[in-house]
């Protein structure tokens, strides 16, 4: 740009020096509106470069607004978003768009960025990865990175589960360990939950029934899968209470058993600990023990899809820690590799051994720089007792969120989550349709980027866990402005 503007002003100046005698002697008013004129083009190059200087900084701007609305244009429908902003970076809990706006993420990539934007340690660690390693595929050697993340992994997982494997998405864990369920049991049907979701891979998507925008025109999908009733207070028959709603859920799995599936061909129960995209549900306390008890009583496996509610996300290292279980498989992703491509399956060394060699692997899978990645965010988890901070700052942030319940006047049905995985749910029946979606586009004005959830007017709230008190006041103080002036 500065080429461009450098030449326009050498023409200007030549035009002047061209037209000063002339002007001078026989066209003075001609000569006096050239000197405006070059005065105010100085005056706006002046600015144009200080604006350019400034986005040079900001590292904005980089586009055209026409080659930003093209690329816009080319992206798929099919990607569905809920701001059409350009973010150009971020630090912390914040991120920039390409005007330098601020926002403040309580988002946090759903969920992926659990050290936050940009966390140093994390930014340097690739950096050294990069200029050491990019990629050793998987299937021809193993790189020290990935050894080193092995080793790390095994402080924070109960020791029974012991055989990782590394992949690069949630979707592609989930499918990772449908492999291990059925090579290791020899059996075709899987056991899932509505409201649940676990990817858009094919796979996947068969499990996923928190929306049908994820599946719908593309069927067939693939067979085996049955869906059990997820203990949702709000989605129970009509004189289910909270006391009988896990007796009901129970009774209902051993009813598939009986009727849709046999235990001798069913493989495994796949289950979020906390439904994530369904709307953030926390189930009875004893629910998944009870339901751990079932697969042992089948010779059944059960899998723990920890995608979003892993690594410290819930107040524990894993949701399932909460219901005093163990499971066979986990599946982990997101704020495993602070916003890096990376998932992996955790399960017993006796259940990945009956695979046969070649039925795992992918070009990319245990990338050398996402593993870098995750192997920073383990030892941040560490140094900055994360898990401590979700614990603490998920309480101060439930306690507001109680408070805007208590007002009474937000058609507010229920307040619930664990940790720094909050959520609250409008009464569907009372409020308009979209009512959530209008909160999130209102809390954009205010610099603010959050979520919905689910099929049913419900909002999430999923921060970076280095979030601090200052950042949920913050939080919390525009959510309740925004609540003000969408309901009166």
């Amino acid at each position: 740009m500065l080429s461009r503007l450098q030449q326009q002003v050498t023409t200007t100046n030549n035009m002047v020096n061209k037209l000063t005698y002339l002007g001078q002697v026989t066209k003075p008013l001609l000569f006096n509106e050239l000197i405006t004129t070059r005065r105010n083009f100085l005056g706006s190059l002046t600015k144009e470069r200080d604006e350019e200087e400034r986005e040079e900084k900001l590292g904005v701007r980089q586009m055209t607004e026409k080659e930003i609305k093209d690329s816009k244009e080319s992206i798929f429908a099919g990607v569905a978003r809920v701001s059409d902003m350009v973010l150009t970076s971020g630090k912390g809990l914040y991120v920039y768009d390409i005007y330098g706006n601020k926002y403040l993420d309580f988002t946090s990539g759903i969920g992926a960025l659990s050290t936050g934007h940009c966390h140093p340690k994390v930014t340097e660690a690739v950096i050294q990865q990069a200029g050491r390693l990019v990629h050793s595929q998987i299937g021809i050697a193993h790189h020290e990175t990935i050894l080193k993340l092995v080793q790390k992994l095994k402080g924070f997982f109960p020791s029974q589960l012991n055989s990782y494997f590394f992949w690069n998405s949630g979707s592609e864990a989930v499918e990772a360990a449908i492999k291990v369920a059925r090579l290791a049991t020899k059996k075709p049907n899987i056991i899932c939950f509505q409201g649940g979701y676990h990817g858009r891979t094919f796979g996947a998507m068969a499990m996923t029934t928190s929306k049908n925008c994820f599946t719908t025109g593309v069927g067939p999908l693939p067979t085996g899968f049955i869906h059990a009733p997820y203990p949702y207070m709000g989605h129970m028959p009509k004189g289910i209470t909270s006391a009988d709603m896990s007796d009901y859920c129970i009774e209902e799995m051993e009813r598939i058993l009986l009727q849709k599936t046999t235990a001798s061909d069913t493989a495994a129960v796949i289950i979020e600990p906390i439904l994530g995209e369904g709307g953030y549900v926390v189930p009875p306390s004893d629910f998944l023990f009870r339901l751990k008890k079932i697969c042992e009583k089948n010779n059944m496996l059960l899998i723990c899809d920890e995608v979003q509610t892993g690594f410290g996300r819930t107040g524990t290292m894993f949701a399932f820690e909460h219901f005093g279980i163990v499971p066979d498989i986990v599946t982990i992703a997101k704020g495993f590799g602070s916003g890096y491509p990376i998932s992996g399956i955790v399960t017993r060394k006796e259940l990945s051994d009956l695979q046969p060699p070649g039925s795992m692997g992918g070009t990319y899978a245990g990338n050398a720089v996402a593993c870098a990645a995750a192997l920073a965010t383990l030892e941040i988890f560490e140094e900055e007792k994360l898990v401590e901070n979700s614990i603490a700052k998920g309480k101060r942030l439930r306690k507001g969120l109680d408070e805007l319940a208590k007002k009474g006047s937000y058609n507010i049905k229920e307040v619930r989550g664990l940790g720094l995985m909050q959520a609250i749910e409008f009464d569907h029946k009372v409020v308009p349709k979209g009512t959530a979606y209008q909160i999130i586009k209102e809390l954009q004005k205010e610099k603010m980027i959050s979520l919905t959830s689910g099929a049913f007017e419900t909002l999430r709230f999923v921060p970076s866990l280095t979030i601090n008190d200052e950042e949920v006041d913050e939080g919390l103080d525009k959510l309740n402005k925004v609540f003000k002036r969408v309901f009166n």
